[in-house]
């Protein structure tokens, strides 16, 4: 065959390939934008080919049916921890979370025992109490710690957010859309996490739930009191009439100046919040660490008798300390 020919087909063949490639990279990344468009975890759900019904129960936490009792000290701190896995948008259920986190610190407590009296160190009340001190730091502080802190920062975007959801919601009211609709019209027009939370509402309220009782129950879950006036709002609306557009725009100025007041006294209290965190944090995380270099630094201290009364009565100050910050900082607007 002529060499000529030869040379001109690999070249076709050769274009031919560029073409497809470049055909390949320009579809991929235009379904790739089509994907980053949809604005909340929940439209990526439906996008994905997931069912209503399905985005609902995994969106939803549905931590109501696990009864933790408020009286006592274990359901309290079981509830804070619903809160906040639901305010960090994580989807695992808090039996779990408290079950490893019970699972972790027995470990932690037996494996100190155990490599304390392997070391040579003899089985003393202080080295039991140096060892339950940090199990509970490591296995239940300090994830407490790190799911506070997502929390917190997710909360803050959703106060942010809500404002502009109301703006959003009252435009939808006056452009003659009904209640239902411009709820709906947030679910499309908002980011996570408000995004997805009013197409909770939205969900349940399309398998038969009551608006109010759905936007209630949006309310309990992230215990904010912008959202309580927006659900008495509504409820008052719905039983006496009204403007609903207007008593939500006057809602809506409401939570901006709160907000903007509520960001000044921020801004004066941030040397005492960064204060409180740091005497809070610092102690624990520099306890760890320096166990976790040299655990001799303070099994060899445990083994004296006065140990256990002067390391008790630190960890009571440390708590009493703690307390006292909190209050301290904890400023309402």
């Amino acid at each position: 065959m002529n060499p000529l020919y030869i040379r001109i087909l690999v070249l076709i063949l050769l274009f031919a390939a560029v073409i497809l490639t470049i055909e390949g990279v320009t579809g991929w990344l235009r379904g790739r934008a089509g994907k980053e468009h949809v604005l909340n975890r929940r439209l990526k759900m439906i996008a994905a080919g997931y069912e209503r019904s399905t985005v609902l129960s995994k969106l939803r936490r549905n931590d109501d049916s696990l009864n933790f009792n408020r009286d006592n000290l274990f359901g309290r701190i079981a509830l804070s921890v619903v809160r906040a896995l639901h305010g960090a948008g994580l989807s695992i259920p808090a039996r779990t979370i408290l079950t490893i986190m019970t699972i972790a610190t027995g470990l932690l407590f037996v494996l100190v025992l155990v490599g304390g009296i392997m070391a040579g160190y003899g089985l003393t009340a202080g080295m039991v109490v140096m060892a339950a001190a940090f199990a509970g730091s490591l296995g239940v502080i300090l994830p407490v710690m790190v799911l506070g802190r997502m929390s917190q920062r997710r909360r803050k975007k959703m106060e942010e957010q809500f404002p502009v959801a109301l703006d959003t919601f009252v435009r939808g009211l006056r452009a003659g859309h009904p209640i239902a609709a411009a709820l709906d019209l947030l679910t499309k027009e908002m980011k996570d996490p408000i995004g997805s939370e009013f197409g909770i509402v939205v969900d349940e309220v399309t398998y038969g739930s009551d608006l109010r009782d759905a936007l209630q129950r949006m309310a309990e879950r992230w215990d904010m009191n912008e959202m309580h006036m927006f659900v008495i709002s509504l409820s008052v609306q719905a039983e006496t009439g009204g403007n609903l557009a207007e008593i939500l725009e006057n809602l809506s100025g409401v939570v901006r100046e709160r907000a903007s007041l509520f960001m000044k006294v921020r801004a004066l209290s941030s040397e005492g919040r960064m204060t409180a965190v740091m005497l809070t944090a610092l102690p624990i995380l520099a306890f760890v660490a320096l166990f976790l270099i040299n655990p001799a630094f303070y099994l060899d201290i445990a083994q004296d008798p006065m140990f256990i009364f002067g390391f008790s009565g630190l960890i009571i100050l440390y708590i009493i300390g703690f307390v006292t910050i909190r209050r301290m900082v904890d400023l309402k607007v």
